[in-house]
């Protein structure tokens, strides 16, 4: 009988190990653009090898497969139209002037005095304007790393405080696709997913500001002239005013009251849209003349369609600055619901053989206590991170492996949700080999291995959630059984 388990198991890891192997050959060749479609290749790949594998030798019925993609693919329906608003949102926000007027202000807080403070912290505020670590650190992260480096800062350092502050922001913005993916696979509302990651994500983050504060207290600077370059490119480009903070503003509020994520992002949009026809006019028109022909309203309209579902290409005159304020709207997110798509697919397939139970039979003795079941959730997705190399599949594995054992201990799904982000999401860009590794390293022309011991909370934040697991702070459970934490 043992033989016949352990037999299973190996057999289970196979499509695993095929991924891996897949992914590691997508990641070599395609470096960050596996994503556009090598990763989602090898997804189905594996896919096809584990029903194969489970209808060959469990004489699995194809119909269990079907009905477990369809399952599945019908999980992350509502997490594809928020992806898409999200762009639409994306694109109205920059063309309006909304993205441009927090950076401009948030550049102008810049002090060498407290550089690595300001650093982490404007970091945090685009990521959360625009949910993408990404765009933050490939746009006013290599400013920033000029900067720093002019004022004498180690790569290291400037780059850890630029990826604490970018996957920060990335980690708790609405408008993050990996916060959304963490979410809705775990059918946990975005907004309440988002609030239960504040208790772990809010003291992580306050630590490591005070982390960046002592180390950079004792530095001394030259004024950062390159700052005003990018502001006065923002100034001249776009009708920067404080109005334009009133549909933030609005967003804000209807998020405090808790209003569904779709409502939000669809409202805000709208919102968006009206303030760049009001303080962006001769923008949208410039957009518009490159697609349509005929009078000023036609123009203007497809202006603001163009604005809302393309990627759009402004001219500041600084070409960092150009890439900051272009993006990528509706059609930049199909990338993304590509992959999820295609991994709810391998996930359903997993599932619906039994492999994935195998698997997780491996771990199950860890998680017998609340502490345990956290720990083990936090170290798997730190580790998957490391093994397929993409933090959009160790998110959605590290769910798939996780869920029922949540359900079963009567313990809430934001739980596993939040254990997820909090290892998934950020730790993402400390492994060399991943996308996020790749990515970071090269826009910033930092290795991987020099900045990784600066990322102050990408490190914090999975002990962080590991600590209030063991202290049980806000954690519920259901009736049932004892807590042994």
């Amino acid at each position: 009988m043992e033989k016949k388990k352990t037999g299973s198991i190996l057999i289970a890891l196979i499509p695993v190990l095929v991924l891996i192997g897949l992914l590691a050959l997508d990641i070599s060749i395609f470096g960050s653009d596996a994503i556009l479609g090598a990763s989602q290749v090898s997804l189905l790949v594996a896919t096809g090898i584990c029903v194969w594998l489970s209808m060959w030798l469990y004489k699995t019925p194809w119909s269990a497969f079907e009905e477990a993609i369809r399952s599945n693919v019908g999980d992350v329906t509502n997490a594809i139209v928020i992806l898409l608003l999200i762009g639409a949102l994306s694109g109205a926000w920059t063309v309006s002037g909304i993205v441009p007027t927090f950076i401009y202000y948030g550049l102008k807080i810049i002090s060498p005095k407290i550089f690595l403070l300001s650093a982490c912290v404007i970091c945090a505020l685009v990521s959360v304007m625009v949910g993408s670590s990404w765009t933050t650190i490939a746009t006013i992260g290599v400013a920033l790393m000029g900067i720093g480096k002019a004022e004498g800062f180690s790569d290291g350092l400037i780059a850890g405080a630029i990826i604490s502050g970018a996957y920060f922001g990335d980690k708790i913005s609405p408008l993050s696709d990996t916060t959304v993916m963490a979410s809705s696979i775990n059918r946990v509302p975005l907004f309440s997913h988002i609030r239960y990651l504040m208790v772990t994500t809010v003291p992580s983050m306050v630590i490591t500001l005070i982390i960046f504060t002592v180390l950079g207290l004792s530095r001394d600077g030259a004024p950062a002239a390159q700052v005003e370059e990018y502001a006065l490119a923002l100034d001249r480009t776009f009708n920067l005013t404080p109005w334009l903070l009133v549909v933030p503003g609005v967003t804000a509020w209807m998020i405090a009251r808790k209003r569904p994520a779709l409502i939000v992002l669809a409202v805000s949009t709208v919102l968006a849209s009206l303030a760049a026809a009001v303080f962006q006019p001769a923008l949208v028109e410039e957009i518009g003349a490159k697609v349509a022909e005929g009078s000023r309203a036609r123009i203007f309209f497809a202006g603001t369609v163009e604005s809302i579902y393309n990627t759009v290409s402004l001219s500041t005159g600084n070409p960092e600055v150009d890439a900051l304020v272009s993006p990528r709207g509706m059609l930049g997110m199909l990338n993304t619901i590509y992959l999820i798509i295609c991994g709810m697919c391998f996930g359903g397939c997993m599932r619906a053989s039994g492999m994935l139970r195998e698997i997780s039979r491996l771990i199950l003795p860890l998680t017998r206590s609340r502490f345990g079941l956290v720990s083990s959730t936090v170290l798997s997705g730190t580790a998957l991170n490391g093994i397929v190399s993409d933090q959009y599949l160790s998110i959605i594995l590290t769910s798939d492996i996780f869920r029922d054992t949540y359900d079963r201990e009567g313990y809430e799904r934001r739980l596993l949700s939040r254990s997820v982000e909090d290892s998934a999401t950020v730790t993402s860009p400390l492994f060399p080999w991943s996308s996020c590794g790749m990515t970071q390293s090269t826009i910033l022309h930092v290795p991987t291995i020099t900045y990784l011991p600066y990322c102050f909370f990408n490190w914090i934040s999975p002990l962080m959630s590991i600590t209030i697991a063991a202290l049980g702070y806000k954690i519920i459970r259901k009736a049932g059984g004892a807590d042994n934490s």
